[in-house]
């Protein structure tokens, strides 16, 4: 195969964003065939914008398709499962938009379904794809320059950030808040940095402080506050199966300096604080003949994510390999999200569950 189609489940922001144009710049290996919206204006606009023939309100015609081998799924949280399951039982890759589902219950029968079709999953965590993220899985985790790294620290954090639009603050169709949201980022990152252990207890906190108020100023569109049934702000520790922990932080609104995406990993042999943000985004401490050593990398290359991430999950279609950011992970991440909003209820740590039988 020189040349797959990709259909689109969903023609909303993120789609029309990132994922079409994303997509499109890829003509000579990728075909756009196809977009499946329940807004059919929605779903007419991004055809036109994007070139794309054939355009539905149903997205189980767009499977019927024998020329798309990859389908995007870039809904609502709550319709990432039955899209996805339907799509592999129709024998389509599927590139499914983060979080992988609302919850560890959904992610787990998206997995299986992969496992059992023998389709690629792939989960839509971009910021793997990064200049920073990639200089730092190198150095972390190929040429294990850390040591053992015992300790990480993890945040995804907004000064006044709640989305005022789409489902965002609706628990019950988005699984969750700023955790579920942007936290799944850095979660997923720093997972990554670390070699992917796998999670077995999670203790965790959630606050709902701005979202339920009338009087909080919306920087990104001022929302329904009479809706918000999410959390505003949200902390975490991870427990992994090697000894490690995590420490996690998100919030849609907090009352901190400015918004933080940031990373610190603790190792017996250095450590590496990496903030995208700023102006010196990765920034190594170590000790050499007893001497402290702070080091910064100069030349970290500057990649849009996005565009690397689709790349990826294209060459991975073409040439057989595994999904570039696996199923498994995105189930780890519900799996670890489930367990701190169970933990915030009753107060205790809770163990995590990781089985996919």
């Amino acid at each position: 195969m020189s040349k797959i189609g990709v259909g689109f489940i969903g023609a909303g922001g993120i789609a029309q964003g990132q994922h079409m144009p994303a997509y499109a710049r890829l003509s000579d290996r990728v075909e756009l065939v196809a977009v499946a919206d329940v807004n059919e204006q929605a779903a007419r606009a991004a055809a036109e914008r994007f070139r794309i023939p054939h355009v539905y309100t149903d997205y189980r015609e767009l499977l019927r398709h024998d020329n798309i081998h990859l389908v995007v799924v870039a809904t609502p949280n709550f319709a990432h499962r039955e899209a996805t399951i339907a799509a592999l039982e129709a024998g389509k890759h599927v590139h499914c938009e983060k979080p992988l589902a609302r919850n560890a219950r959904e992610a787990r029968e998206m997995v299986q379904a992969a496992r059992r079709t023998g389709k690629l999953l792939h989960v839509s965590l971009q910021w793997r794809f990064s200049g920073v993220a990639q200089f730092l899985h190198k150095y972390v985790v190929e040429e294990g320059n850390l040591g053992e790294i015992y300790y990480a620290r993890a945040h995804a954090l907004r000064r006044r950030g709640i989305p005022g639009w789409g489902v965002f603050i609706d628990k019950e169709k988005q699984g969750g808040g700023p955790l579920i949201d942007i936290g799944v980022h850095i979660l997923d990152t720093t997972l990554w940095l670390m070699g992917y252990p796998k999670p077995v207890s999670a203790f965790g906190a959630t606050y709902t402080k701005f979202g339920n108020r009338p009087d909080v100023v919306g920087l990104m569109g001022q929302w329904d506050y009479t809706r918000f049934t999410v959390e505003d702000f949200a902390v975490g520790l991870i427990r992994l199966e090697n000894g490690a922990t995590i420490t996690l932080e998100s919030s849609f609104c907090a009352n901190i300096q400015g918004d933080e995406f940031n990373v610190l990993l603790l190792g017996d042999k250095a450590g590496v604080f990496a903030d995208p943000m700023c102006d010196r985004p990765v920034r190594i401490f170590t000790e050499h003949n007893r001497s402290l050593y702070d080091i910064q990398p100069i030349n970290i290359p500057n990649i849009n994510s996005y565009h690397a991430n689709v790349e990826a999950v294209v060459d991975a279609v073409l040439n057989n390999k595994p999904a570039p950011v696996p199923g498994e992970h995105g189930f780890y991440l519900n799996a670890i999200m489930d367990a701190i909003y169970e933990s915030a209820e009753t107060g205790h740590e809770v163990p995590i569950d990781t089985s996919l039988e």
